[in-house]
């Protein structure tokens, strides 16, 4: 399947449309933070089996009257079993104690009862916030060594390398932003999510920027924009495929998989597709401003033979 379409005379738009989005989950950020789940604010993890059928909508409304009213359940089965896993904001051990008494007439006596630390929460993020940032310090490194050629004119690695990051860190924000925006919980699989997301959004804008300087080593005496636009539709059927094949496979998780992954894969499909999204209208505009907007590359070959390649 040929594509055809313009997407740098409407870089624009999408840019202002990215703006926007930027502004609205920052302010979100500022205003409301996120929702963390107790992986980073410690609590309590109460296990029980009851000893009647009982949904999670009724656990949930047995916390309520006991002051859990944001408490976390999750159904489990084994072997045909239902359990259910309950996580409480940090209690005190009186606290505990009167939440365990009061509950165990209807939800029996409970099979575990732990407890989970704030510092390990605080641990967790501190590490992800460096990995993200060492991982982009060396990603820049490595981006501006490998697009770095004499041949297009112009010292374009460290441009490559800056426009990818900065679509990297677009995609990164608008995840971790719309969780605020939604209230979504935040937790270790949302950590390792975003971590999914880093890799997946550089190795789509490396697959698009690797296409653009084959195609600037040709010489092909076009405009940049011009050129940025064949490039990218000459892997476009190669992106679609992939993120539809990713988003099947993750939207089929979602629908089969439980609540106990579902914020997990939210995370997934927002980051998997704010990736594809900006390696063509967020790190390829970038990309052609850094260049100066413009301008013409040197080139071997006619312009029939550039509108035949194209096409």
């Amino acid at each position: 399947m040929k594509f055809h379409f313009h997407f740098m005379a409407r870089r624009k738009v999408f840019m202002a449309m990215s703006g926007i989005l930027l502004l609205l989950t920052v302010l979100s950020l500022i205003t409301r933070g996120l929702n963390f789940g107790t992986d980073f604010t410690g609590g309590v993890v109460i296990e029980f089996t009851p000893a009647h059928a009982t949904t999670t909508a009724d656990v949930h409304a047995l916390l309520a009257k006991y002051g859990q009213s944001g408490a976390q359940v999750q159904a489990l089965t084994t072997n045909k079993v239902v359990s259910y896993e309950v996580t409480t904001k940090p209690l005190t051990s009186l606290e505990e104690n009167t939440l365990l008494t009061d509950l165990q007439p209807t939800l029996g006596a409970p099979i575990s009862v732990s407890t989970v630390s704030a510092q390990i929460g605080r641990e967790l993020r501190n590490h992800a916030i460096w990995a993200v940032i060492i991982a982009t310090v060396l990603m820049t490194g490595y981006l501006t060594i490998r697009f770095q050629f004499g041949e297009a004119g112009r010292n374009s690695g460290i441009k490559f390398a800056v426009a990818a990051v900065v679509a990297l860190l677009h995609d990164i924000t608008l995840t971790v932003g719309l969780f605020s925006v939604f209230h979504l919980q935040v937790n270790s699989p949302f950590v390792a999510a975003v971590l999914t997301v880093y890799g997946y959004s550089m190795n789509d804008t490396i697959i698009v920027f690797d296409r653009i300087r084959e195609r600037m080593k040709q010489r092909t005496r076009e405009p940049l924009s011009d050129l940025i636009d064949v490039s990218v539709n000459q892997v476009l059927n190669r992106t679609v495929t992939t993120v539809a094949t990713v988003l099947l496979a993750l939207l089929s998780v979602l629908i089969l998989g439980g609540n106990s992954i579902r914020d997990l894969v939210i995370a997934l499909i927002v980051g998997v597709s704010f990736g594809t999204y900006s390696s063509i209208f967020i790190a390829s505009p970038i990309f052609l401003w850094l260049m100066g907007g413009g301008g013409t590359v040197q080139s071997r070959g006619t312009a029939s033979a550039r509108v035949r390649e194209a096409s």
